[in-house]
């Protein structure tokens, strides 16, 4: 039995194992504290729990009965929910057909109001039938009582206009011929009913009719062929414009035309190509003879046309087209009588007239029939762009502070602009042969006036003198400029930026390089003098004060002529036609004075460098190995700085306005200088120890003078730019480490040669044949440490050549003074 018991048990435990889900869904709708409903409850666990000791066994009989008690409950409530699932099914199934039935009667009372609304559809459509069909009968009766009137309109207006246009009341036809023509619009739908079609024959032919009646009036009252004209415009002619504008344009065009040839006539007649008075040096009576004749039309025939359609304008503008024809047409036979002054006075009272028409007319009866609304360019810094309108445009004078002073903005366009001035344009060859011939003038009395005047003084102040010619110059190309521009912007643009060209460069090369001060050595090739004066030691000769403001003022000059070129190069592109702008190109002349400029900055380098040459020399020439004490700074020392504070102070305060190439000229000094002072320091040989210490506080000395050079002497002290600071403490530092290793003991060799390496980086054994030489060790010793310091040369990386190679292709500084000396012998022996 308590087998069987426990095979039970065993299987209700399988039997109620469920699934972790669904037991963690169980206790969260029935969430429960009672041990009986864990899903790990442990019969003995609980059994325990009740029974913790044997004394707790007395009242096994209650226990026993509470859990008898629970599962009769347990019992009673599976059977109530058992019994209460029976009847589930049953109920289900009846609620089910309850539904099906309730939605049967509800199709079937949709079902009836369908029916019964299709029924009062149709109801309503037979009641509105006949509404329909009246409304429709009122409409097509509208549209037919509206045709009608129409019609009557169209009949009774095809009438009346055929009696007024016999009897030429214009007045009236104006109005009722725009009416017929707007009501017979409604009728083109209808053109193909032949009464509809013949009222619009009948139309056309009034309006042809008219248009011929009204021709033949104004033929009449303005005749081609005359020698009078009538008193003065009827009223007639008036309500015949009126008409016109009506009918076909074609009309109106005529009406216009016939007026202006006739209004024309006589100016052809007293300005043939036979009169003198057709000749340029009295076209100011052309422009006065239609000044009176426009006086003369508004005062007869002002109020006969219509407002709209321009007569003044067009008066002028084919007055206009008909000079410039006779004009051109008498140049071309003339051409050999046209001069400068001739032509110039022509072209600028034509502009002024055309600037007139502009101000008085606007245009709108050109060729385009369109006025380009004016623009106004934004500020520019370009220093040609002023009021070119003004009357003071040629004597303005271009200062270097105007380069960055807003100028004022161009003037509007000018619609009129070269309807009669285009005639002059071929013969502008003229003008710019001209200016050919007056640049260079203007050149050849600069170049008389510098010699004559001297160089100018200098400026401090204003931080050096840019030469006044240079503004001069620059005045007259923007003279030139403007009133190129005005004639035409095309080909002869060209051709005058080709002049502007040339004597750009003649300028850099006549007045700025040419009056250069010139030096023994400034051809490139040595001299007798030069070989004599090095060799008996003398100073090289220097620059005067005068002659380093001279450079320092042409430099200015050089550096302002290529800024203001480049502006030049701008406003020309401004002025010259689109399609011609990329033949517009000045780099070239900005190159020469780029090379003035760079040719300046080289004479001021190579004067202060020569006359630090015989303080070097000597320097070289000392008994170094003879000095027994260290002392102050040595007098070539003091000789290089005393020339430095002579030469950079004035330098600089001329060259106060371009900072930039004060610059250049401090890096070129530097890098002129520190290589010398090294070649130098390398023929100081041999060397004691005392006498290299004298040496590297002297290196030192002049590190921290050049390192001041930029703000030598000036109150105002400036820090030195880092790229000069870089090029001196770089070079200088070299030179120290050179004394440096001359100082070190050589011996052990290894320590040395390394130390060597170390100090100076040089692969070179050149230079390190130098410095063995200016220790003063003999030539067995040499070979030796050469040896080993070509032992302990860092291997090259791979791709690179030994550089004591490379350093054979290019002469030492001791090759170069050997072949100075052998030229020099062979000079001394020829003489």
């Amino acid at each position: 039995m308590e087998e069987d018991e426990l095979e039970g048990v065993e299987e209700l435990e399988a039997v109620l194992q469920l699934a972790p889900e669904v037991q963690l869904a169980i206790e969260q709708v029935f969430p429960s504290q009672d041990p009986l409903d864990r899903a790990d409850f442990n019969a003995v666990e609980y059994i325990n729990t009740l029974f913790p000791t044997e004394q707790s066994l007395a009242n096994i009989d209650e226990v026993v009965n509470k859990i008898r008690l629970k599962i009769r409950r347990l019992d009673d409530n599976i059977r109530t929910v058992v019994r209460g699932q029976t009847n589930v099914g049953q109920d289900g199934r009846q609620a089910l057909e309850e539904a099906q039935k309730a939605i049967q009667q509800l199709f079937g009372k949709i079902k009836d109001i369908k029916d019964k609304a299709e029924k009062s559809e149709q109801m309503v459509k037979e009641i509105t039938r006949d509404i329909k069909q009246l409304d429709h009968a009122k409409r097509h009766l509208t549209t037919s009582i509206t045709t009608l009137n129409h019609l009557h309109m169209l009949a009774g207006g095809v009438d009346s206009l055929e009696a007024m246009t016999r009897r030429r009341q214009y007045g009236e036809v104006a109005n009722l011929l725009q009416g017929v023509v707007n009501v017979l619009e409604h009728f083109n739908k209808y053109m193909g009913i032949p009464q509809i079609r013949q009222l619009s024959e009948r139309v056309k032919a009034a309006q042809n009719e008219l248009g011929q009646q009204i021709l033949a009036d104004f033929e009449e009252a303005f005749p081609s062929q005359g020698t009078k004209r009538p008193g003065g415009p009827s009223n007639v002619l008036r309500d015949a414009c009126l008409v016109a504008n009506v009918l076909d344009p074609r009309i109106k065009q005529e009406i216009i035309k016939k007026f202006i040839k006739q209004h024309l006539s006589e100016y052809l007649v007293l300005f043939q190509e036979n009169q003198d008075v057709a000749w340029l040096d009295k076209i100011d009576r052309r422009y006065a003879w239609i000044k009176r004749q426009l006086m003369d039309y508004e005062e007869k025939y002002g109020r006969m046309f219509p407002q709209e359609w321009c007569m003044t304008e067009r008066i002028a503008v084919e007055f206009c087209h008909v000079t410039r024809t006779e004009l051109a047409k008498i140049m071309r036979t003339r051409a050999k009588e046209i001069e400068v002054k001739l032509l110039l006075f022509a072209i600028q009272r034509t502009t002024n007239f055309e600037g007139l028409m502009a101000k008085r007319f606007s245009g709108c009866t050109l060729a385009d029939g369109t006025v380009k609304k004016a623009e106004l360019p934004p500020p520019s810094t370009n220093p040609f762009l002023e009021d070119e309108t003004g009357t003071e445009t040629d004597e303005t004078v271009i200062e270097k502070g105007d380069i960055d002073r807003p100028k004022k903005p161009k003037a509007p366009d000018n619609p009129f602009h070269g309807i009669v001035s285009k005639c002059f344009e071929p013969h502008l060859y003229v003008y710019i042969e001209s200016q050919d011939k007056n640049l260079g003038e203007l050149i050849d009395r600069f170049v008389a006036d510098f010699k004559a005047q001297g160089p100018p003084k200098p400026n401090v102040d204003e931080g050096g003198a840019v030469l006044p010619s240079c503004a001069d110059l620059f005045v007259y190309y923007k003279k030139c400029m403007v009133q190129c521009s005005q004639l035409s912007t095309g080909e002869p643009m060209i051709a005058l930026t080709t002049i502007f060209q040339k004597y750009l460069r003649e300028y850099a090369w006549k007045i700025l390089s040419g009056n250069l001060p010139k030096t023994t050595s400034s051809s490139g090739g040595l001299t007798i003098t030069s070989l004599l004066k090095e060799k008996e030691g003398s100073e090289v000769a220097k620059f005067t004060i005068e002659e380093l403001c001279l450079i320092c003022s042409i430099l200015s000059t050089a550096e302002y002529c290529l800024a203001t070129t480049q502006q030049l190069e701008e406003k020309l592109k401004e002025k010259v036609d689109a399609s011609l702008m990329e033949r517009i190109n000045l780099t070239g002349e900005m190159d020469t004075f780029s090379i003035v400029i760079s040719n300046s900055i080289q004479l001021l380098v190579q004067d202060l460098d020569a006359a630090c040459d015989p303080a070097l020399t000597a320097m070289s020439k000392m008994q170094w190995q003879n000095v027994e004490h260290v002392g102050d700074q040595s007098p070539y020392v003091t000789s290089v700085i005393l020339h430095i504070k002579q030469n950079v102070p004035i330098i600089r305060d001329n060259l106060a306005s371009t900072r930039k190439y004060f610059t250049q000229f401090c890096i070129k000094f530097a890098n002129s200088f520190i290589p010398k002072f090294i070649n130098h320091l390398f023929k100081c040989k041999p060397i004691s120890m005392v006498g290299a210490e004298q040496l590297l506080l002297d290196t030192h000395s002049l590190k921290m003078v050049l390192l001041d050079l930029p703000s030598i002497g000036s109150q105002v002290v400036r820090k030195a730019p880092a790229s000069y600071t870089k090029i001196v403490v770089k070079g200088m530092t070299r030179a120290e480490m050179i004394l440096k290793v001359v100082m070190a003991p050589h011996e052990p060799p290894v320590v040395f040669v390394d130390n060597y390496i170390k100090l100076l980086a040089d692969c070179s054994t050149d230079t390190f044949q130098k410095i063995l030489d200016m220790k003063g060790l003999k030539r067995s010793e040499q070979s030796s440490m050469l040896e080993l310091f070509r032992q302990r040369l860092p291997a090259p990386p791979s791709g690179v050549e030994n550089t004591s190679s490379m350093s054979l292709t290019a002469p030492t500084p001791e090759q170069e003074s050997s072949r100075i000396r052998k030229l020099e012998k062979l000079i001394k022996k020829r003489l």
